[in-house]
């Protein structure tokens, strides 16, 4: 990783000594971390020649480390969250994934420069690589609904448009003493929001520390009128951005994210973002004299100035990997919030359904009166209730079978069908119809993983086989068997519903060519239906690739023949050509020849990267199986890569021959 600005290397050079005079600073295992990686050893004592003193920003401990600078000579580096923090405010406990150093002074006091008014004032801001990258992480922070504290919900509702924001601080803050701000100032801004907007309404937004009860704001009840309103649910910043005429703002965050959601924020105080030309500004900042663009703002706010960290990988990190982390974790909390009532699901399963959504609240696995938790159901077991919410296993799911009970590392929950179920729609089919409207920046992070997945070998269940090495030469035709009974066959599948009928249509259809079946790997354990004797397979098929390595066949294959399987999705994304018999989810949209009906309402023709992007990351939650944490899939990824996947219990041989006998229990 690239020095950032002002810091040592990421621990490249010899460690500086910092010596603090704050506890968090001690406690918080997170904040001693990537400040270690950062180049600095965080001790107690006095500090000696060279070494250097920390304070949290301008907090109430900061003047004992202040004083001891100056007693002693030493620099002082102040340390701030960065504006990408993480779901909660710190006060709820909850660890940063970034943090400010800063060697000259603090980002919210404008009566001093900063590193990052130095950078902005001074950067030459013309590398038309960084700006580039700059857009594409805005364009990616809005499509996923990300703030600072990003434990926000898109879909609640805002007003109807037309409306100005006033932002709230929480009373005495650091930033706000910093501004030269105070009470006064907040009422101030209130009034001249009514009178510069006489016909619209107000909305006061809450700070996430004073709706969750930590800090009071400056504005109350006392302030409300038939024209103003508070307005604290979890809204998304950017959907409330998008219907406001005007954002007023002392010295906010959230001023910060206006702007890059389109708006010139009326500014009453001096924070970072002020006098770039970019606010309409009530104090300005005599100094700040350099207009710059948002590109540019953001690339030194977001990108030059911050250290970020990567809780899966322990290392520092580049902003792309904390947007990608936030998302992941963000997208649980909004899903899981309420909690979960799981209807119906196997003993088996309860385990792991808990790790993936009890985080906020524990799933119940009854529940008579669910209140405002939402119900889920394994899919293939679940009924047609429109408020029901369907789970099944994501495309990259494990290191072995599902059906010898192997842990999933990823999960997809569907509100409105199920991927394999072309009777209706899916939240995966919605996701590739609208793969068009995807920032460039969430394409080629597809392509990318896609990329990656394909050099790794990866498929869905990732079992080591046998590579072969004698197909014969010709047009090679890969069959791959399925699970006769499984519902994506029951669901999807047309007039060929066997694996034998796949065989001997194949064969009709291409007389001359080399037909290689491989018999799915459940069925070859003898776990699930769908066995073809050998004599039948061989009367239509020249080779049986039996126990062999999916992704290796794949690379010696022409093309694939399939009902529904996902070597075929699997195929696409190698460059092989498929035709579909059935109605699988990647039929119908202009990628496969398709055989079978496909539904008219899929109209459009997405790239592959597009179809991709959908069903890899989109589509299933992720589960890093190392910290547990909510995760992208580019770490699940990497986990199975370096070999750090969950080893299948002893037990789970034993009882996978037992499901079948349980397939018709539902423990309630």
């Amino acid at each position: 990783m690239t020095a950032q600005f002002g810091q040592p290397g990421g621990g490249a050079d010899a460690p500086r000594q910092l010596y603090v005079y704050n506890g968090g600073f001690l406690t918080n295992t997170r904040i001693r971390r990537i400040l270690d990686l950062a180049g600095w050893q965080v001790k107690l004592g006095a500090p000696g020649d060279d070494d250097w003193v920390g304070v949290w920003g301008q907090s109430p401990t900061s003047p004992r480390g202040e004083a001891v600078a100056a007693r002693t000579d030493a620099p002082l580096l102040r340390v701030e969250d960065a504006f990408l923090r993480s779901l909660h405010p710190g006060r709820e406990g909850e660890p940063p994934l970034g943090l400010l150093l800063d060697k000259t002074g603090v980002h919210f006091d404008a009566s001093a420069p900063s590193d990052l008014e130095t950078l902005l004032a001074t950067h030459p801001l013309d590398d038309t690589a960084l700006l580039d990258r700059a857009r594409a992480a805005i364009d990616r922070i809005r499509h996923a609904h990300l703030s600072k504290y990003a434990a926000v919900d898109p879909a609640l509702s805002v007003p109807d448009p037309g409306y100005v924001v006033v932002i709230d601080q929480t009373e005495g803050d650091a930033a706000v003493r910093a501004s030269g701000a105070d009470a006064a100032t907040f009422r101030d801004m209130l009034v001249c929001a009514q009178v510069e907007n006489p016909a619209s309404t107000i909305l006061i937004k809450t700070h996430p520390e004073t709706r969750a009860g930590h800090r009071p704001g400056y504005f109350d009840q006392d302030d409300l009128s038939d024209r103003i309103r508070f307005l604290d649910a979890e809204v998304s910043p950017w959907t409330l951005f998008d219907g406001a005429v005007g954002v007023y703002t002392v010295s906010s965050g959230l001023g910060f994210e206006a702007i890059f959601a389109g708006h010139k924020p009326r500014v009453f105080g001096q924070p970072f973002y002020a006098g770039w030309g970019l606010t309409d500004d009530r104090m300005p900042v005599a100094r700040r004299d350099r207009n710059l663009t948002r590109a540019q703002l953001f690339a030194v706010a977001m990108i030059l100035y911050p250290t970020w960290y990567d809780p899966y990988r322990d290392r520092l990190c580049q902003l792309e990997d904390v947007i990608s982390t936030l998302e992941a974790q963000a997208r649980a909390w909004r899903d899981d919030r309420h909690g979960w009532v799981a209807d119906n699901m196997r003993l088996w399963k309860r385990r792991h359904i808990q790790q993936f959504f009890g985080r906020e609240k524990p799933v119940k696995f009854s529940a008579r009166n669910p209140g405002k938790r939402r119900r889920m159901a394994w899919a293939s077991l679940g009924n047609s209730e429109p408020d029901l919410v369907r789970v099944e296993d994501g495309f990259i799911r494990s290191k072995g079978l599902g059906a010898r009970l192997i842990p999933p590392v990823s999960l997809a929950v569907d509100d409105l069908g199920i991927y394999y179920d072309p009777s209706r729609e899916s939240c995966l089919e919605r996701l590739i119809a609208e793969s068009g409207a995807l920032p460039v920046a969430e394409i080629e992070r597809a392509e990318r993983l896609v990329g990656r997945i394909c050099a790794a070998g990866l498929t869905k269940y990732n079992i080591a086989g046998a590579i072969p090495s004698d197909l014969p030469d010709g047009q090679r035709i890969l069959v791959p068997g399925q699970v006769e009974d499984d519902a994506s066959i029951i669901r999807g599948a047309a007039k060929i519903i066997t694996n034998a009928e796949l065989l001997a249509f194949t064969r009709a259809q291409n007389p001359h060519a080399v037909i290689i079946y491989k018999p799915h790997p459940d069925v070859e354990a003898g776990l699930r239906a769908g066995r073809v004797d050998e004599d039948v397979v061989m009367s239509q098929a020249n080779f049986i690739a039996r126990h062999a390595d999916t992704n290796a066949l794949l690379e010696q294959i022409d093309e694939v023949w399939t009902i529904t399987s996902l070597t075929g999705f699997e195929a696409l994304l190698r460059g092989v050509p498929v035709v579909c018999t059935g109605t699988p989810f990647y039929a119908g949209w202009g990628l496969t020849r398709d055989l079978g009906p496909t539904p008219a309402r899929r109209t459009v023709t997405p790239t592959m990267a597009g179809l991709a992007h959908a069903a890899l990351i989109g589509y299933p939650r992720y589960r890093d199986p190392v910290t547990g944490l909510p995760c992208p899939p580019e770490v699940v990824v990497d986990r199975m890569v370096m070999g750090q996947m969950p080893a299948p219990r002893g037990t789970g041989r034993v009882l996978s021959k037992l499901q079948g006998l349980w397939a018709t229990i539902r423990p309630r």
